[in-house]
């Protein structure tokens, strides 16, 4: 840092100076002109060659993430692969002895914390979610433990609770059959926790759109990109017309779907379309009577295909 040496600004003599210390610089109030820029040198003093480098003499760690139960704040006492460079048993009895007391000094939270977020990291693996979504998932079971929500709770259960309400707030076509599937939890149990927990930590979720679910089952399908396209077209018409509301969005997804595979030929039953959507057939079926009976053009449709 320069010495400041200045008592007053050169242009209008006023002595009302300010010093601003994010920027480094010396500003005059009445006339706004910047007396000195220089007084913080806000750039490293060495310099990098390569990426070892840079990563050996940085002075910031990695960002923040509530994917740790510190969040990335914490010191942890060697690693299994610290394990192998030990060669006498002193020292591995040493290495378990110390992780063994770091675990034992933990908080309560930090516990919960360790056992629950290392589940949620299995369930986006299996689930295939993106790392933002992993990370507001840790991010908000967080929050609840930290608000007592957990307490009196199975962890495994408020941990499904918070991962189907995350999926619902990014629109993320998950079923909760299959969140049921993967967390082991019974699908009325995690219905029970989402609402818990979307209730107690504000989470807003919107009603699931049938068109987040006609892509990823077109596609399980195997149906062309005409079917597919038609199978959207039918549902933002029924959408307009009021036709999905109070419906299973799976349901509307797989009768839009079995309409257009109907009127571009292709030969998908309702039972194949039931099993990719995880509904029955009478579900496919009723599907297929609403939408055709409140969009009378698809009747039309359908009958011009089968006499091509």
């Amino acid at each position: 840092m320069k010495d400041i040496t200045y008592k007053k600004c050169p242009e209008c003599k006023d002595e009302n100076l300010a010093w601003n210390k994010e920027k480094g610089e010396i500003v005059c109030r009445s006339c706004g002109l910047v007396l000195d820029d220089r007084l913080f040198d806000f750039g490293q003093e060495w310099r990098e060659f390569d990426d070892d480098a840079t990563e050996k003499r940085r002075r910031t760690g990695a960002p923040l993430t509530y994917t740790k139960e510190d969040q990335g704040l914490g010191t942890e006492i060697g690693s299994k692969q610290d394990l192998y460079k030990l060669k006498s048993k002193k020292d591995k009895s040493k290495f378990y002895r110390l992780r063994l007391w770091q675990r034992r000094v933990s908080t309560a939270i930090e516990a919960n914390l360790r056992i629950a977020l290392s589940e949620i990291k299995r369930i986006s693996s299996v689930l295939t979610l993106p790392a933002y979504v992993e990370e507001e998932i840790s991010k908000i079971y967080t929050h609840a433990v930290q608000r007592g929500l957990v307490r009196g709770h199975s962890t495994e259960a408020v941990v499904a609770g918070v991962v189907y309400a995350v999926l619902r707030m990014y629109d993320i076509p998950r079923t909760l059959n299959e969140v049921s599937e993967v967390t082991g939890i019974d699908k009325k149990k995690v219905a029970k926790n989402f609402k818990y927990v979307s209730r107690n930590l504000n989470i807003k979720t919107l009603p699931i759109d049938p068109l987040n679910y006609i892509s990823r089952f077109a596609s399980e399908l195997r149906l062309k990109p005409k079917t597919h396209t038609k199978a959207i077209d039918i549902v933002q018409k029924a959408t307009r017309k009021q036709l999905v509301s109070g419906r299973s969005p799976k349901g509307i997804a797989a009768g839009a779907l079995y309409i257009a595979s109907k009127i571009h030929n292709e030969r998908k039953t309702q039972a194949e379309i039931a099993k990719v959507a995880d509904v029955t057939e009478v579900t496919v079926r009723n599907s297929y009577k609403e939408l055709t009976s409140g969009l009378d053009f698809l009747n039309e449709e359908i009958e011009e295909a089968k006499a091509a």
